[in-house]
């Protein structure tokens, strides 16, 4: 396993995150590991050096953070690992169990620690960005929340570059807690934040830790246009289909393939590669559903691909809406 440190921070986190959407219980979502299959993962992450694991309150509506919670202290030292969270999403049916305001933050951090069974995480992060709530109140939040101990760095995930910018400016601006990472979506099917996002991320400092950087599965090579593909996440995974299922999405997806099977590894291992070798990119967040998945993908840090590799499955590429920064949950009205 490599180490880097999470952007200019002195965090230093594995180059592989260990994402834990898929763990929890099935009861949520038809393709999540229920406990007693989740724990296998963390057990085996932490044995192949993963020290970063990052989860969020709404997975599966907290119990993600239980399960790895459990885990972790079991298979772990706390101060050995990176625990990442994230708030934002309802979490409850009333008007304040959702958003960044600061009602809801210090509500959803108490919440993780205890789901967690720790005391601090070591990033907190906000899942959107928040139209309804003003960024001063959110910002100075998370600055107390990490001033009370409860969180050791702040994070922030999918949003214009002029929203994060406009976030990073009025932190300075206060001497508030900077974010020191930025969770995106990015992968070789969705590039667009290459034009603004990345830049800004690689000019402030700011670590890049991208989701879906197998595309939900989908560079994997299994998925197919009239019925989806084989695989429980494939046939249920509705979300997957609204980003990327365009011509140009299978044609990157088949060059992908194609570069796999002339090299010899999987094509998970391609697509991994090529996100590991972007300027900027720290750790991509790795989902997984089956062992042998997750070794394939830790031993993809050993994958290197030349230019003209690079070049040939980056050609069939075409650009997309932006895709990801608009799940805003609306507030119950009265």
């Amino acid at each position: 396993m490599e180490y880097v440190r999470l952007g200019s921070s002195g965090l230093n986190v594995s180059r592989i995150c260990l994402g834990t959407m898929t763990f929890g219980t099935s009861a949520w979502r038809p393709w999540v590991l229920d406990e007693a299959d989740s724990r296998p993962f963390l057990k085996r992450a932490i044995e192949r050096g993963i020290n970063f694991f990052d989860t969020a309150d709404m997975y599966s509506r907290g119990v993600s953070e239980e399960v790895v919670g459990r885990a972790l202290k079991e298979y772990a030292a706390r101060d050995q690992v990176v625990i990442a969270t994230k708030a934002f999403y309802p979490m409850g049916a009333g008007p304040n169990d959702r958003g960044l305001s600061r009602r809801h933050l210090f509500d959803a951090i108490e919440g993780s620690l205890r789901r967690l069974g720790v005391d601090y995480v070591d990033l907190y992060q906000i899942h959107r960005f928040d139209p309804d709530t003003p960024i001063e109140e959110t910002l100075e939040a998370l600055h107390d929340i990490v001033k009370a101990g409860k969180a050791r760095y702040i994070g922030a995930s999918s949003m214009s570059a002029w929203q994060f910018t406009k976030m990073l400016y009025v932190a300075d601006a206060h001497g508030w807690t900077r974010f020191v990472s930025m969770q995106n979506h990015y992968n070789l099917v969705y590039r667009e934040e290459e034009r603004e996002m990345l830049p800004l991320c690689r000019e402030e400092g700011i670590g890049v830790i991208p989701w879906s950087p197998l595309a939900r599965g989908f560079l994997a090579g299994n998925r197919r246009k009239a019925d989806h593909g084989a695989t429980p996440r494939a046939k249920n995974d509705d979300f997957a289909r609204t980003l990327y299922y365009s011509d140009a999405d299978f044609a990157v997806a088949g060059r992908v393939s194609e570069l796999a099977a002339r090299r010899g590894v999987k094509p998970t291992q391609i697509a991994l590669a090529w996100l590991l070798a972007q300027p900027g990119v720290t750790a991509p967040i790795v989902g997984a559903s089956k062992l042998s998945q997750l070794d394939e993908l830790v031993d993809a840090l050993r994958v290197e691909l030349s230019a003209e590799e690079r070049a040939f499955v980056e050609e069939p590429y075409e650009p997309h809406r932006v895709l990801g920064h608009d799940f805003i949950p609306s507030r119950p009205r009265g």
